[in-house]
């Protein structure tokens, strides 16, 4: 067998690193070299992680390789799509070591889609969210007749001229203001929604408002993507117009408009009357009312012609006799109609009278009646008022004999009735104990009492010649 090998130990080597000296090392080395900072990283996400704080923990990965990466909240909220698992990105930020781990990680500054599919991820997601909030749903009228048209948009443009320029030929006294806005680039976003706040501003205040620019690539048209230009346009106080791109372009900011253009001059034109067909409709208005007017005349003329050649202008006696006999025939009715009521009335009247002598005998019975009722009503009155008397009377000589063979006559005659706590009744002297409490009952009151001595006395019971009970001491 061959023999175990001996193992010496060595001595530990000078100047070894801690794990935390060595990852301070790597990455006061990492943060030293401009090569790591501000870099632009493209991969898939993966492990995507959004923390209840608001911080994203995530992977990016390719065929070969996986890189975590983390995006705080404070840069994260700008984000214009929502990340997820599989999707594809360009993110960009500096490469820092995590020292508790020992791990190296991008913490990303930006991120967005990689690519033209990745805008239209971006572009779907903020069409569903700003759906599921209603603010496609508010469509509001456009005026009729608009005194005042702001246009928002680019003033180095070929859209300010057309939409100008249609606004002019189409309505000439509508007043129009331009509202200068990027339309194109990082800083676009924040530059429309400035002119959208400067809309509500407005002295005096615009009927109607056009938002719009130029066709393009979906790039140059992304700045109408913005979420905050869609909450903007939706905040505000004046129905918008929104005529972005060519009429095969699509934005989130048509979707929010009040009406959608397929170009800026469509939105000019859908802004605004057009003079030519107001002046043609006021044509037709004045040929159909004076068409009316004619027509009116005509049939008055011919009414007053028909009346003209009535016989009654001619002979106007003839208008009047046949209402003079209805006349006659008239007053001959009331006539007889006052005759017949006078004589019904007489009637009435001897009918009357002579029930009236009835009722005068009837007065007399009547008056005779009632002083005998009243008679006999003071009679009764005198009965019962002797009557009462009597029981009154009666009623004090029971109530007597009653007080007197009541519980309370002995006291009035100088007893007192002892009771203790309880009004437990005591009757025997025997029954009381020294320092006891007594509660003794006079007839104007009570009394309370506390036993010093008890003497028990005997007594002796006689009947007295008058047929009275009393003891004897």
């Amino acid at each position: 067998m061959w023999p175990e090998p001996v193992f010496e130990a060595s001595a530990p080597p000078r100047g070894a690193l801690s794990v935390s000296a060595l990852n301070r090392l790597v990455k006061a080395h990492i943060n030293g070299d401009p090569s790591f900072q501000d870099i632009w990283v493209r991969g898939e996400i993966s492990n995507f992680k959004h923390h209840p704080r608001g911080h994203m923990y995530f992977s990016l990965k390719d065929d070969e390789a996986r890189l975590q990466a983390v995006m705080f909240q404070g840069y994260n909220r700008f984000l214009r799509f929502r990340p997820e698992n599989g999707l594809m990105v360009l993110a960009r930020g500096d490469v820092d070591v995590y020292e508790r781990d020992g791990v190296y990680q991008l913490y990303v500054k930006e991120m967005q889609p990689d690519g033209v599919g990745g805008l239209f991820l971006a572009f779907e997601q903020l069409k569903e969210k700003l759906k599921q909030e209603g603010l496609f749903d508010r469509k509001r009228p456009l005026p009729r007749f608009p005194k005042r048209v702001a246009v928002i948009t680019s003033t180095s443009g070929a859209a300010i001229r057309d939409i100008v320029t249609t606004l002019g030929r189409r309505f000439p006294t509508a007043d129009v203001v331009v509202i200068p806005a990027q339309v194109q680039g990082a800083e676009a976003p924040a530059s429309l929604v400035e002119a959208l706040r400067r809309l509500s501003r407005l002295m005096p205040p615009a009927d109607v408002a056009i938002v719009a620019r130029g066709g393009g690539s979906i790039e140059e048209l992304w700045a109408f993507n913005d979420e905050a230009v869609a909450r903007a346009i939706h905040a505000s106080p004046v129905p918008i117009i929104s005529g972005v791109g060519h009429e095969t372009d699509t934005t989130i900011a048509d979707f929010v408009a009040d009406l959608r253009a397929p170009t800026p001059t469509g939105a000019a034109e859908r802004a605004v009357p057009d003079r030519l067909e107001l002046e043609k409709l006021l044509i037709d208005f004045r040929r159909r009312i004076q068409a009316r007017l004619i027509e009116r005349l005509r049939r008055g003329m011919e009414r007053l012609n028909a009346l003209r050649s009535r016989a009654v202008w001619h002979d106007p006696a003839r208008l009047i006799r046949p209402h003079e006999e209805r006349l006659d025939r008239a007053v001959e009715r009331l006539e007889r109609a006052f005759k017949l009521d006078a004589e019904r009335r007489r009637a009435r009247l001897d009918q009357l009278s002579f029930r009236l002598g009835d009722a005068r005998r009837l007065s007399a019975a009547c008056t005779m009646y009632r002083r005998r009722v009243a008679e006999a009503e003071r009679r009764l009155l005198r009965v019962i008022t002797h009557d009462v008397r009597a029981r009154r009377a009666m009623l004090k000589q029971w109530a007597a004999r009653l007080d007197g063979a009541g519980p309370l006559a002995p006291l009035r005659k100088g007893y007192a009735l002892v009771t203790r706590e309880g009004d437990a009744l005591v009757t025997r002297a025997q029954d009381i104990a020294p320092g006891e409490a007594l509660n003794v009952r006079f007839a104007d009151g009570r009394a309370f009492v506390t036993v010093w001595e008890v003497r028990e006395e005997e007594f002796a019971w006689k009947n007295e010649t008058d047929g009275r009970n009393g003891p004897t001491i």
